[in-house]
């Protein structure tokens, strides 16, 4: 009978409890943003969510309407906090207290909402907010963790700050990365925060901006078929910008003595119009890759076979009202168009094939406002700033799918975003006699002129029902919970 070397039998044992503290499955969420003039009812979403067989969803707010409608379909939920709200919760506890009693645990019942996460505040660390927001983090998060003891629910879920890329940087290669020197010590307590709570750190990687920003960036290195200029870092080669980013977190997370953190992306994805870039096939291909290269469990160069815990995909939705400031592509990140309408075929990998449209939608009639042909429209000018001004015209300009439609084509589709925002008022096809209606689709290729949905219809119960048996499995998954943290 072979001797057994215990000491080496015991270092095997030691790497394979250190794997294990890092392994991990990673799982594909959404991130579902609402500031858009279309909106669909937050039961179609969720509705639209189960048939995708999507498991994660990512909110910005904590939003009352749409965590009902979460209310017992199984879904985990991140809410989250807004930056302007820090204050008030950093600053009192019983705030905190409110917050949690108002916005958390009422929902937290039997068959409630499953809520595993609070994003405290959005991006609070980024450079462009000159350090406003920094001071009230820390003393937000534990002001707010006391409040989750108190309901009992500290144990369930996790705070996380979701932090941009711009927290960390590097020279040139990823293993040289580090925090801003101004966040360093910050860094250091809310890394110290998190790891008390087995809380994973929350960043946001996009590789578009990247390739937006910057005209010397190598187009393939934002995706994930290769590159022809790899970045080279000693024994580590990298051919893709998520890899590289990534590992520049890895490193500046080892130099503070962080290396086991988990990792978690909240907001990852690319747009489809709005810049040369964006675009449906680049959409596909960017988020394709994304997918299959997370869930193969490769990891990166720093962690090998250590993908990160969750990916929240950016997003679910375009979002109509958005802030065009970044760039028209803000408004049209969206997986589904506003509508829920899938905007290419994408295998999320959750074994349900390509995306599935949303059920239910309830359109106003099939009417559309155009530019009169029998009118002189020199004088449409000022009507296109009104329109634009209040509806998004974005698909219009450079990189639009709309850009090449004609000066006539440009007002009216003014016009008609105008009409479709206004719930096609009569009165707001007027445009001084310039506009008329028409029962003619005016889409022209693959420029789309859209028809509004009828926001008092959408919120009908039809998409609401949930599965019998899936309702029961979550009931008694709360019920369980319930039971094991003492409530009753």
């Amino acid at each position: 009978m072979p001797r057994i070397n215990y000491y080496h039998l015991s270092l095997i044992l030691l790497f394979l409890l250190l794997r294990s503290s890092l392994f991990v499955e990673s799982a594909i969420g959404v991130n579902w943003g609402t500031i858009a003039s279309h909106k669909v009812s937050p039961p179609v979403v969720v509705d639209l969510l189960r048939q995708n067989k999507i498991p994660k969803v990512k909110l910005f707010d904590s939003d009352p309407e749409i965590l009902r409608a979460l209310m017992g379909s199984g879904i985990e939920v991140m809410v989250g906090i807004p930056n302007e709200v820090l204050g008030s919760l950093a600053s009192s506890v019983s705030a905190s207290d409110a917050f949690v009693v108002q916005n958390i645990s009422r929902f937290m019942v039997k068959g409630g909402a499953d809520i595993r996460y609070i994003a405290v505040g959005n991006e609070p660390f980024l450079s462009s907010y000159q350090g406003q927001f920094q001071q009230y983090v820390l003393p937000a998060m534990s002001n707010i963790q006391q409040s989750l003891t108190k309901a009992n629910l500290a144990g369930y879920i996790k705070l996380v700050v979701p932090c941009n890329a711009d927290a960390y940087q590097s020279p040139s290669l990823p293993s040289q990365g580090a925090f801003r020197a101004d966040l360093t010590q910050l860094m250091t307590q809310l890394l110290t925060f998190l790891n008390s709570n087995g809380s994973p750190f929350l960043v946001n990687i996009y590789p578009f901006l990247s390739l937006y920003q910057s005209s010397d960036f190598p187009q393939d290195y934002a995706f994930f078929e290769g590159s022809t200029h790899p970045v080279v870092d000693g024994s580590n080669v990298y051919y893709n910008a998520f890899d590289g980013n990534y590992d520049t977190l890895v490193a500046a997370l080892n130099k503070l003595g962080f290396g086991q953190m988990p990792v978690a992306i909240g907001e990852v994805g690319w747009p489809t119009e709005g810049a040369p870039s964006a675009n449906l096939s680049a959409a596909r291909a960017f988020n394709e890759g994304l997918i299959n290269h997370v869930l193969s469990n490769k990891g990166t160069p720093l962690r090998p076979g250590v993908p990160p815990v969750d990916v929240y995909l950016f997003s679910l939705l375009d979002e109509g009202q958005k802030s065009v400031l970044p760039g028209n592509f803000e408004r049209h990140w969206g997986i589904f168009s506003f509508d829920g309408q899938a905007k290419y075929p994408l295998n999320l990998g959750l074994g349900n094939g390509v995306l599935k449209n949303a059920k239910n939608i309830n359109y106003l009639p099939a009417r559309w406002c155009v530019a009169n042909p029998y009118k002189d429209l020199d004088t449409a000018g000022n009507h296109i700033k009104l329109a634009c001004d209040m509806a998004d015209c974005t698909t219009l300009y450079y990189g639009g799918s709309c850009n090449a439609i004609g000066d006539k084509g440009n007002i009216s589709y003014a016009f008609n975003s105008y009409y479709q925002l206004q719930k096609q008022d009569a009165k707001s096809c007027d445009f001084d006699g310039l506009g008329m209606i028409t029962y003619l689709d005016p889409s022209v290729g693959d420029c789309h002129f859209l028809v509004g949905v009828d926001d008092n219809v959408n919120a009908g119960s039809t998409a609401h029902r949930v599965n019998f048996g899936f309702w029961v499995l979550g009931l008694f998954s709360m019920f369980v919970y319930i039971c094991t943290c003492g409530f009753l």
